[in-house]
């Protein structure tokens, strides 16, 4: 056999072998973990290409306003899986209980000494705080821990860096990050001058026009609005292509279901369960970034279009929100959104309001009503019986399923199938032999009420869309009485 045939990128291999593009995409990220022992000091480097989150020793630290302990501990534990997500290891999280955090340092000062113990003993090299940071706030814990800090925000955006995989997903983070960064942007002093002062400035430049010139701070940032700009025009682009697609769509009569949820609740195995669509699937948070659309049947023949989006998360970057726009708007568009729940989640309730909050950002945004949502409780295998009666109890009317499993997916089928918007026209028709097409797209995009086989054509009386209608017009049959 030759090399050629040998590449497991080789479609035919692939193929025979079973596996999907979810399972090669899952290989790939598995291939390149993070080595631990490599330095993360911080240098003097140009910011303007984003600081590297080389994570490896991680010191956790919450400030815990209100809510119960439970939840403060669930919002650690989750800090924690974030951490993970992004290549760390956690050693040690520390929690505490403050009205409001630290104007100055998060955690109240007599605390960052003892934060500061923590570091030395465990040997870590990087401390994450569940919060999002001011500059202020970022400068002095750096200068006072010794180490890199780096909030909620930022762990984020490094995890979206890590797992984005197409052009559109790429440049949407890159800008996310751009837009953290440049408020954080730190200038050194005039030893970073990037134009000579003085005489060197400039023959005749006179008083009041020497100086140390631009800084490395000012050149940063400049750098960095050339690259937003840049970046927003491409998404724009991208966008108008996705518009586009989606206008196609709609100009079919297809409708729309948008999946939605909390990161890691199983969006993607139930995508995969109701369409077999071979998608990524992976016990992490954030392991879908990239919008997937796959087209689907319900169980009485209607076609309509499922996508699975990004996961939602508790205090989702407001710069993620906005640079993800274009993808979120397939949300907003949607005829329908199945919101999905981690059943076997400790505080599912939580996770509902953190995705509420999002969808009502996006609404304020979109500037128009969310579509009808349809509640999933998933992984109801790993759930006890009596977490469930306290959920069908929280959200009546939603659908227990176990995209594992596969129970429930046939009743979600049929609850899919109610909500969809249904055909609204309906004709009486006699359509002939020669025209079979337009017979196939009544079966297909339409609701059929009666239909006969005659010596001149199909007969049929169907409820169909207003583009169906008009092209069957010319076969309508008018009946007497």
């Amino acid at each position: 056999m030759t090399e050629e045939h040998t590449q497991p990128g080789n479609k035919d291999v692939i193929e025979l072998a079973g596996v999907s593009a979810g399972d090669l995409e899952l290989a790939d990220r598995a291939a390149l973990r993070r080595v631990a022992g490599l330095s993360t000091e911080l240098a003097d480097i140009t910011e303007v290409e984003y600081r590297q989150l080389r994570l490896e020793r991680v010191v956790l630290v919450g400030v815990w306003t209100e809510g119960s302990a439970q939840q403060s501990e669930a919002s650690l534990t989750e800090l924690a899986r974030l951490a993970e997500t992004a290549g760390s290891e956690v050693l040690e999280g520390l929690v505490q209980r403050r009205d409001r955090p630290d104007p100055a340092t998060y955690v109240g000062k007599g605390k960052v000494t003892e934060l500061g113990d923590v570091v030395r003993a465990t040997g870590a090299d990087t401390v994450i705080c569940d919060g999002e940071l001011s500059p202020g706030q970022l400068r002095q814990l750096e200068e006072r821990l010794k180490v890199k800090v780096i909030d909620r925000t930022a762990l984020i955006l490094d995890i979206f860096a890590q797992h984005a995989r197409s052009k559109e997903g790429k440049a949407q983070v890159e800008l996310a990050q751009l837009q953290y960064l440049m408020p954080r942007l730190r200038g050194w002093g005039e030893t970073l001058s990037r134009q000579a002062g003085g005489r060197a400035g400039g023959a005749g430049g006179g008083v009041g026009t020497r100086g140390p010139g631009e800084t490395k701070l000012e050149t940063d940032r400049r750098r960095i609005r050339a690259r937003i700009a840049k970046l927003r025009r491409e998404i724009k682009a991208m966008g108008i292509v996705r518009a586009t697609k989606r206008g196609q769509r709609v100009a079919n009569e297809v409708p729309s279901v948008a999946i939605a949820g909390y990161t890691n609740a199983g969006k993607s195995s139930l995508m995969n369960a109701l369409t077999g669509a071979g998608l990524l699937v992976e016990d992490a948070l954030f392991a879908t970034l990239d919008a997937t659309t796959r087209k689907s049947q319900t169980p009485d023949g209607r076609t309509y279009t499922l996508t699975d989006t990004v996961g939602f998360v508790r205090h989702l970057p407001h710069q993620l929100v906005e640079a993800f726009r274009s993808t979120l708007d397939e949300v907003a568009e949607a005829d329908l959104l199945v919101h999905v729940v981690d059943g076997a989640d400790e505080l599912p309730e939580w996770q509902v309001g953190a995705v509420r909050e999002v969808l009502a950002d996006i609404e304020r945004r979109h500037g128009g009503p969310m579509p009808p949502e349809l509640m999933v409780v998933n992984k109801i295998d790993a759930t006890s019986e009596l977490s469930l009666a306290r959920l069908r109890h929280l959200l009546p009317g939603a659908v227990f399923v176990s995209a594992q499993t596969g129970e429930g997916i046939d009743e979600l089928r049929e609850r899919i199938a109610e909500l969809l918007p249904r055909p609204q026209v309906e004709v009486d028709v006699l359509v002939p032999y020669a025209r079979g097409e337009l017979v196939a797209r009544v079966h297909r995009d339409g609701e059929v009420l009666e239909e006969n086989h005659t010596d001149d054509g199909t007969a049929m009386r169907a409820r169909v869309r207003p583009d169906l209608a008009a092209q069957l017009e010319e076969f309508a049959v008018h009946r007497m009485g």
